[in-house]
């Protein structure tokens, strides 16, 4: 590659600044796209060449992509709100910008694409038969990506559930526990095996799978399979450790979800995705490790401390978090 030059689109949200920094670490130069750059700036994303500009405008993305080897479209409609209206024009205004510039796009893909009672071990070949509209949706997406990748290439990694520093909306900030707070319950929306990523770790396996494009295929489907939580307990008995006392542990009252859905971006979200938390799902991430070897691994109880801190639930330590191996 002669040009380690990204568009990296949603660089302000957890996903996207999490790929942003390993791009970075690994000599990438890295532009993001925000409306409000002074929020953009101050983000915490050193390094990061900020232009205005929304993912809603072709001419806005085009203008961004100029020159570039990669975009990653880490973007979201705000607040889980229009996915029916936003998802499929930016994608569209992505490819478009792709093909003026000849680069390869990068999609952090998602578990909601499958129906977890059809697919328990998630392939690049699994069939694709969603129960959600998001699920749809993003089938539609990954669609339009493949009818593109016959002039662009793409390379699309699935991972499970998200969180870490930065990430926004996660489960763990979102439901486990309370965000600016000491740990004093845990909730846990699991009812059975669950599989987690830990951003730094995912965009670790990204950056590393980027530096040897001429293995990947038009377009190449991966797996990261993350943090295989076997029964669901885990997850909350990993944060126990880490906050070195046990807290009471709470089932998630999924009940209750349906009642603010309508008045809460995560809740719907939440409504959407109930049976991948009571269906075991995995992914299988053997083609990952053929193309970069062993998936970056954080220790989990270093992941979530990591995360705690990040989150405002622990005090920060004295000593730098771990690196992934």
């Amino acid at each position: 590659m002669t040009k380690k030059i990204a568009l990296v689109l949603g660089a302000t949200g957890g996903v996207g600044s999490a790929i942003a920094r390993a791009l970075l670490r690994h000599g990438w130069a890295v532009r993001g796209m925000a409306r409000n750059l002074e929020t953009a700036r101050a983000c915490g994303l050193a390094g990061v060449d900020w232009l205005s500009g929304d993912a809603m405008q072709a001419q806005d993305v085009a203008r961004a992509a100029k020159g570039v080897a990669l975009i990653v479209h880490a973007v979201n409609p705000p607040n889980y709100r229009n996915w029916d209206k936003l998802v499929l024009p930016m994608i569209d205004n992505t490819i478009a910008a792709a093909r003026a510039n000849g680069a390869r796009i990068m999609l952090p893909g998602t578990i909601y694409n499958f129906d977890p009672a059809e697919v328990s071990l998630i392939r690049s070949d699994s069939p694709q038969r969603p129960r959600s509209v998001k699920g749809r949706i993003r089938v539609k997406l990954e669609e339009r990506l493949r009818a593109a990748s016959a002039d662009v290439p793409v390379l699309i990694l699935r991972a499970g559930d998200f969180y870490g520093p930065d990430a926004r909306s996660s489960w763990l900030s979102e439901a486990m526990v309370q965000k600016g707070k000491p740990v004093k319950r845990i909730i846990n929306p699991a009812r059975t095996c669950h599989t987690w990523a830990y951003l730094p770790d995912l965009a670790e396996a990204t950056a590393r799978l980027l530096e040897v494009p001429e293995r990947l295929s038009d377009f190449e489907v991966l797996q990261f399979s993350g943090y295989d939580d076997p029964d669901g307990q885990q997850m909350a008995q990993a944060l126990q450790r880490v906050v070195g006392h046990k807290v009471p542990v709470w089932r998630f009252p999924w009940w209750a979800v349906k009642l603010v859905a309508p008045f809460w971006g995560f809740g719907r979200e939440m409504a959407e995705v109930a049976p991948h938390w009571h269906t075991p799902m995995r992914l299988d991430n053997s083609r990952l490790e053929v193309l970069i070897g062993p998936e970056p691994r954080t220790a989990l109880d270093d992941s979530l401390r990591a995360s705690l801190i990040d989150m405002g639930c622990l005090r920060p330590e004295t000593l730098p978090a771990p690196q992934a191996a």
